[in-house]
C-alpha cells in the first residue's frame, strides 16, 4: 500500500490538473460559440454560391481552365490542423485521412501535402510528399492566428494558380466539418477541377434567363470568388470542429480526474486507517509487555 505521503501528493496532482481542464474547457466553449456562428452564418452564401455556379457550368466548359481534366497524376492535398494539441482525435483523423487518401485512393500518384496547421506539418514535414520548392506558401499556420477573408483568399489564390500553370491535375481540401461540439466529420472534398453537377442536380425550373454580361464571363469571375469562399468555409470549419473537440476531450479529462480523485481519497483514507491502527496495535501491544 503506497505511503500517506505519496498518495497525498497525489491527490494534489490530479486536483491541479482538473482545475486546468476545467478551465480549458470553459474557454473552449466560448470560442466554439464565436466560431460556431461564424461558419453558420457563411454556410448559406457558400453553398448559395456554388449551387449557382454549377449550374451556369454545366453546359460546354471546354474553354474553362478551372475545369480542364487531363487525367494527370500530381494530386495537392491540403490538409487543415490546429495549431494546438489537447483536442482529442481532432488532428489525428485528419493526418489519418491524408494518408489513406495517399496510399488508398491516389496509390501510384505523385502526391504533394500542403500542410496547413503546425500538427499535419509535424505529422509530414520527415515524409516525401511535403512541399519542397513549388510555388506554395509555407507558413499556412500563421492563417489561424487571425483568421481572416482577405489572408485566406490570398492563400486560396497562390493554391489556383498551381494548378492553373498546370503545376498539379487536382487540388483536394481534407478538413473536419463541424457539425456539433461533440461530432466532426472529416471531409475529402475536390477543390480543383470544379465539378459540373450531375443532370438530376441541375435546376431547370427556369431556363430562359438572359445573362448580362455573358454567362461565360460571369463563370470566369464566380470560379474564383467561389474558391476563395470555399477555402474560407473549411478554415471556419475547421477552427470551430476544433473548438469543440478540445472542450469535449478537456470535459471527459475533468471527469476522469474526478473519478481519479475519487478513487485516491477512498486509498488515502484507507492507508490512514490503516495507519492508525498499526499505532493502536503497537501501542496495546506495548501496554500489555509492560503489565506481563
Amino acid at each position: 500500500m503506497p505511503s500517506l505521503k505519496d498518495v497525498r501528493n497525489r491527490i494534489t496532482s490530479v486536483g491541479s490538473t482538473m482545475q486546468i481542464t476545467s478551465a480549458m474547457k470553459m474557454v473552449s466553449a466560448a470560442k466554439l460559440k464565436r466560431a460556431s456562428d461564424a461558419v453558420q452564418q457563411m454556410r448559406p452564401y457558400a453553398n448559395k454560391l456554388k449551387e449557382i455556379l454549377e449550374n451556369l457550368s454545366a453546359g460546354d466548359t471546354s474553354g474553362n481552365p478551372y475545369t480542364r481534366s487531363t487525367g494527370g497524376k500530381n494530386i495537392l492535398i491540403v490538409a487543415i490542423s490546429s495549431n494546438r494539441g489537447l483536442a482529442g482525435g481532432f488532428n489525428s483523423n485528419i493526418i489519418k485521412k491524408t494518408w489513406s487518401l495517399i496510399k488508398n485512393e491516389y496509390s501510384g500518384y505523385t502526391i504533394t501535402v500542403l500542410p496547413v496547421g503546425k500538427k499535419v506539418q509535424d505529422a509530414f514535414k520527415r515524409s516525401d510528399h511535403i512541399i519542397t520548392g513549388q510555388d506554395l506558401p509555407h507558413n499556412l499556420s500563421e492563417l489561424f492566428d487571425n483568421l481572416k477573408f482577405d489572408k485566406a483568399a490570398e492563400a486560396a489564390q497562390s493554391i489556383t494558380n498551381t494548378y492553373l500553370n498546370k503545376q498539379f491535375d487536382k487540388i483536394i481540401l481534407v478538413y473536419n466539418q463541424f457539425k456539433n461540439a461533440a461530432v466532426q466529420i472529416v471531409q475529402a472534398e475536390q477543390f480543383l477541377p470544379v465539378l459540373a453537377p450531375a443532370k438530376s442536380e441541375i435546376k431547370t425550373t427556369v431556363n430562359d434567363y438572359i445573362y448580362e454580361p455573358e454567362k461565360e464571363v460571369i463563370v470566369e469571375k464566380l470560379i474564383p470568388l467561389s474558391l476563395k469562399t470555399q477555402f474560407y468555409k473549411a478554415l471556419l470549419d475547421s477552427v470551430a470542429s476544433e473548438h469543440g473537440a478540445r472542450m469535449t476531450a478537456m470535459h471527459k479529462a475533468t471527469d476522469n480526474a474526478k473519478d481519479m480523485l475519487r478513487d485516491l481519497k477512498i486509498s488515502y483514507n484507507k492507508a490512514r486507517q490503516a495507519a492508525i491502527t498499526k499505532e493502536i496495535l503497537e501501542i496495546v501491544g506495548g501496554a500489555e509487555a509492560l503489565n506481563n
